[in-house]
């Protein structure tokens, strides 16, 4: 149960950085360094979203 828990909240987070990241895209003169850092915080997600995945499909 507690894994689902974590899962779900890095989904959310995923969810609220890409969120964001638009919001910055879309922005006129969009700041690159905060659109940079957004996307690698989002890929850094994702990548523990799938290790928690992969780790629970091995266990079970």
């Amino acid at each position: 149960m507690a894994l689902e828990n974590r899962i779900d909240s890095l989904k959310k987070q995923h969810a609220r950085l890409d969120q964001m990241l638009r919001a910055e895209e879309a922005r006129a003169g969009g700041d690159e360094i905060a659109i940079h850092r957004l996307k690698q915080q989002k890929l850094a997600v994702k990548d523990q979203i799938e290790f928690l995945l992969h780790g629970a499909r091995e266990a079970a």
